[in-house]
């Protein structure tokens, strides 16, 4: 008597969708988290020095830069967050207007970060190196702590923003499919 073993193959479009719907949900949650983070150090951040016999206290308020960054990355972590269960929802249901507007505020929501993070970085690097053509004096002497903070949220903005990036390209790809 032969034996006959039933292989159940698997559709491989099938195990690449599920493969993609887990990247983009990794993606999509490692983004809500570092955007979460670089918000919440940022917004925690602050330090008060004295400067001859005045307290001068640095925080995110006032630079409307630091403040931008803090927005956007609270913005785009909400959205993340909000986005995962497009993830699911887009898997079963091939909406390609659906697809087209979670791509579409993806794109927007790098875009938020991306200036967010490059207003800070201008900010952050007066701070740090002054500008002698304007006069301004560097003050992450005085501040040390505040402006390596400043430093940790940018970090943190900028990956989420390759996160966003990531995905984006993987939402291109899934289109074109």
């Amino acid at each position: 008597m032969e034996r006959t073993h039933n292989k159940i193959e698997s559709n491989p479009s099938q195990k690449n969708s599920k493969t993609l719907v887990t990247i983009q949900l990794l993606l999509r949650l490692m983004a809500f988290m570092t955007y979460l983070i670089a918000a919440v150090v940022m917004a925690t951040n602050k330090q008060t020095v004295e400067v001859f016999t005045f307290h001068v206290q640095a925080k995110f308020t006032n630079s409307p830069s630091f403040s931008f960054l803090v927005g956007g990355n609270a913005i785009a972590s909400f959205y993340a967050l909000l986005s995962l269960p497009s993830v699911f929802i887009l898997n079963f249901k091939r909406n390609s207007i659906s697809s087209f507007f979670i791509f579409l505020f993806d794109l927007m929501m790098m875009c938020l970060v991306m200036a967010a993070s490059s207003a800070a970085t201008a900010i952050a690097h007066v701070g740090k190196m002054g500008n002698s053509h304007e006069g301004w004096a560097p003050i992450c002497d005085q501040v040390g702590k505040f402006c390596d903070t400043v430093g940790s949220s940018l970090v943190c903005s900028f990956a989420s923003f390759i996160l966003f990036f990531l995905m984006l390209v993987l939402s291109a790809n899934r289109s074109k499919q």
